[in-house]
C-alpha cells in the first residue's frame, strides 16, 4: 500500500521530520501524542515544559516536539520553531469560550518567519464530545481560508479514541509526498 509507494521513493532511509506540537493548555496535544505513540492515554497531567517522542508512521521518523500550552509557557514557543517541517495545532473543539485565544495563538504562530511555507495540520480535538464544534465551524473561526501561504488542513479528531487521528497522519504523509516530487 502506501507505505511501500512510500519505502521506495525515498529508497529504504527512514526520512525524518520535525514537527512541532501546539494549542492551548488542555487542548489534548499529550494524549494525541501518546496515542501516536501507541502508549497508554488514561493518565495524563499537564506538560510543564516540552515532551518529545520520535514516532513511526507511513515509512517516515516524526521526531514531534510536544510543548506546554498554559499562558505562562506560550512566550516560549517560538524558541522552538526552528526547523519545523511541520506544525500541528490541537484545538480544543468542545472549549468554544477559548476559540477567539487559540485562534489569536494560531495566527501569530503562523506569521513566524520559522514558519513560512509550513505545512499546518489543525486537529479539532475532542469531537467525541457532544458541545464539541464541528472542524469546518472551527476552520471558518480561525480563517483558515485566508491561509494562502502554506498547505493546511482541519482534522475533526478525538485524541482519546483515536478517530480521526491517522486520516492527519495520512494527511502528514501526502505533504511529504508532494514536497518530494
Amino acid at each position: 500500500g502506501l507505505l511501500s509507494v512510500i519505502q521506495k521513493l525515498k529508497g529504504s532511509q527512514e526520512q525524518e521530520l520535525r514537527i512541532v506540537l501546539l494549542g492551548l493548555d488542555n487542548a489534548g496535544k499529550t494524549t494525541l501524542l501518546k496515542h501516536l505513540a501507541s502508549e497508554e492515554v488514561s493518565t495524563i497531567t499537564p506538560t510543564q515544559g516540552f515532551n518529545i517522542k520520535s514516532v513511526h508512521s507511513h515509512g517516515l521518523k516524526l521526531n514531534v516536539w510536544d510543548i506546554g500550552g498554559q499562558r505562562s509557557i506560550r512566550p516560549y514557543w517560538k524558541k522552538y520553531l526552528g526547523s519545523t517541517d511541520l506544525l500541528i495545532y490541537v484545538i480544543d473543539s468542545a472549549d468554544q469560550k477559548r476559540f477567539e485565544e487559540t485562534g489569536q495563538e494560531l495566527a501569530e504562530l503562523t506569521e513566524d518567519e520559522n514558519l513560512t511555507g509550513v505545512p499546518l495540520l489543525v486537529f479539532a480535538n475532542k469531537q467525541d464530545l457532544v458541545t464539541a464544534a464541528p472542524a469546518a465551524e472551527i476552520a471558518e473561526g480561525l480563517s483558515l481560508h485566508t491561509y494562502r501561504d502554506r498547505e493546511w488542513q482541519i482534522q475533526a479528531c478525538s485524541a482519546l479514541s483515536g478517530e480521526g487521528v491517522q486520516d492527519g497522519m495520512n494527511w502528514i504523509s501526502s505533504q511529504i509526498m508532494n514536497r518530494k516530487k
